[in-house]
């Protein structure tokens, strides 16, 4: 499998309505174009809601992943606040469409493991501890939520990704550092990156104003859609391309060695 092709959805998530924002993804999925992995943003179902209580809209979340994963026959990706414990696990989830003669397809997921503090997300949710690594064919994939992306040790590629995905709800006043880092971790990662983040105010009255795009290796954008629109972009990333790229420049044999302690 030489080619990924990805679809990135953008839009305003309704607070705490997840049949809303069901519909609403349907409606701008419903000309989807085939792909391999269709991505939605962080907290599709809810929004960022941590105070609020989201565990009964969890199992209608995954639920209306797995049958956008039959219809399309593709892998849906998006997070959702789950209940962990005495806690919320934000929880990317990787739903596979079904398998011959199976009633549902696989499910994997990523925790998000960095929380905000300003923010104080700790106080309502648990962290995750494992870096996880997903597989389409021959692209290896990188899951990451939102604040992830401000930490690079964590993300740096020890050839063991071809695709940086981050899905997020990053605010409109903090876009500056989501174009400038998602930039960065593609050129020093040498690696696509897909980044999925939401239009509109959510119910605390943060405002966010987009940004979803695909970049190649070089940092490029190959893809965005438009700021403060709801909307869907479709593209192909091409292995051969990357290998060739990291063949011809191999920085990474130049690259530090160190270990991650989680």
């Amino acid at each position: 499998m030489s080619t990924l092709t990805v679809s990135l959805v953008q839009y305003d998530i309704q607070w705490l309505s997840p049949e809303h924002n069901f519909k609403k993804i349907e409606r701008l999925t419903a000309q989807l174009e085939p792909c391999d992995l269709l991505l939605l943003p962080e907290t599709f179902a809810t929004g960022f809601a941590l105070k609020e209580q989201t565990a009964e809209f969890a199992d209608p979340a995954l639920t209306f992943m797995r049958a956008l994963a039959a219809q399309h026959n593709c892998v849906v990706a998006g997070s959702v606040l789950v209940s962990e414990g005495d806690k919320k696990a934000n929880r990317f989830y990787w739903c596979w469409p079904p398998a011959l003669n199976e009633e549902a397809g696989r499910v994997e997921y990523y925790d998000k493991r960095h929380l905000f503090c300003l923010g104080h997300e700790g106080d309502y949710v648990a962290a995750g501890h494992d870096r996880k690594i997903f597989e389409i064919g021959d692209f290896k994939i990188l899951p990451q939520v939102c604040y992830d992306l401000r930490f690079p040790v964590f993300q740096r590629n020890k050839n063991d990704y071809d695709v940086m995905v981050n899905v997020a709800n990053w605010p409109a006043a903090r876009r500056y550092a989501w174009d400038t880092l998602l930039r960065a971790r593609a050129i020093e990662n040498q690696c696509y990156v897909l980044a999925n983040n939401r239009i509109g105010e959510d119910g605390y009255g943060t405002a966010h104003n987009g940004g979803t795009v695909a970049l190649d290796h070089l940092g490029q954008p190959v893809l965005q859609v438009p700021d403060d629109q709801a909307g869907v972009i479709t593209t192909a990333l091409s292995k051969d391309a990357l290998d060739q790229f990291r063949a011809q420049f191999p920085a990474h044999l130049d690259a530090d060695n160190f270990k991650l302690e989680l």
